[in-house]
């Protein structure tokens, strides 16, 4: 999907790369959603498994993964990687688990590892090196594992300054996965070649981390939409903003929803619009009765075929893998795993997990 020219990659990625017969270390985002115990919403797993495939197919002798799950203060049973190892391999095979990142124990699971198995290791924030981006911590992973290279492709977590993100450089070549070129492509491509008129479509709940968004895109998007309760709350508008003028109210009079006036209108920008960016919900839509607005929005532009699409943030896109579940017909250029990441690099910052990855 999509009219804009493609925006070259310039980092490399697991396709410029020779990693037959390589022990390849590969950064994921698993921090799903988890509940009584399993995993409750795969996306992040699902969005890892074109990584992993191309490296089997390319002839990888053995691939370890790496990732965190929630914030824990120290080792807690219920942020465990486990689960998320049952998951995984219930989609593709050879999947290990252990509980440990490296050490002896590591380095005997990687060894009974068969040709283009799958070895998990366990939650990296379980250790104080990978927030605090230890040279040393990283080092122990990769002398237990044997890696050769490393790839990052979790979006997710590349404007932190890790372990895994960051300070895994020191050490090896760093590489793009699929994941990663995906999203750095679609949100370059949005910033400097869009197809127009370029719509940016503003929800959620907290001003001050939409503003230097709205202020950002107003250099770059022909109209900008505002909702949620940013708009509930007065947010003003101005040239090339839009503010939802009409709600939703329950009983007490609260604003929940955007309403049927505003929706109209902001239906009309949609309909119009060759690039899409949607970040935020436009109401409280966990409650069914005030979604209409943010599923409107999100049927019309899965049902766009002629506009690049692009869907950020966690709620938002937590909110349209639910709804496209149900409406599988729904399809977007990119539903972004990035949540904050994704932000971040739409205001133009640095982001260190991609500042540190080969160059072409």
């Amino acid at each position: 999907m999509g009219v804009a020219e493609r925006t070259t990659m310039e980092y490399k990625t697991i396709k410029d790369v020779n990693v037959k017969n390589k022990v390849v270390l590969m950064r994921v985002d698993y921090n799903v959603p988890m509940q009584d115990g399993a995993v409750a919403e795969d996306l992040r797993i699902r969005a890892s498994l074109p990584t992993i495939e191309l490296l089997r197919e390319k002839g990888a002798n053995k691939i370890i993964l790496i990732s965190h799950l929630g914030r824990p203060e120290g080792r807690d049973k219920n942020l465990s990687l486990a689960p998320v190892a049952k998951a995984l391999g219930e989609m593709i095979p050879q999947v290990a688990f252990i509980n440990d990142v490296s050490g002896p124990d590591v380095e005997a699971a990687v060894d009974k590892l068969p040709k283009g198995g799958i070895l998990l290791l366990e939650n990296l924030r379980f250790f104080a090196g990978e927030e605090k981006n230890s040279d040393d911590f990283i080092r122990e992973i990769i002398e237990s594992t044997g890696a050769e290279l490393f790839v990052q492709d979790g979006f997710a977590v590349v404007h932190r300054a890790h372990a895994s993100t960051s300070a895994v450089a020191n050490h090896l070549p760093v590489y793009a996965g699929l994941l990663v070129e995906k999203e750095v492509v679609n949100l370059k491509k949005v910033m400097e070649k869009p197809a127009r008129p370029l719509l940016m479509i503003i929800g959620g709940s907290k001003v001050e981390d939409k503003e230097p968004l709205i202020v950002k895109f107003k250099t770059i998007a022909d109209q900008i939409v505002v909702g949620g309760k940013i708009a509930a709350d007065g947010y003003k508008a101005s040239d090339k903003v839009y503010v939802a003028e009409d709600f939703d109210e329950d009983s007490t009079g609260a604003k929940l929803d955007v309403g049927p006036i505003s929706t109209a209108k902001i239906a009309s920008y949609i309909t119009d619009a060759k690039t899409i960016i949607w970040n935020g919900l436009m109401g409280k839509a966990e409650d069914p009765a005030y979604a209409t607005a943010s599923t409107i929005v999100a049927e019309m532009m899965g049902e766009k075929e002629d506009a690049e699409t692009i869907i950020c943030g966690g709620d938002t896109t937590g909110f349209v893998e639910a709804l496209s579940e149900e409406h599988p017909n729904l399809k977007y250029s990119l539903v972004s795993t990035g949540g904050g990441a994704a932000l971040e690099f739409l205001l133009g910052k640095e982001l260190p997990g991609l500042s540190v990855i080969e160059l072409k």
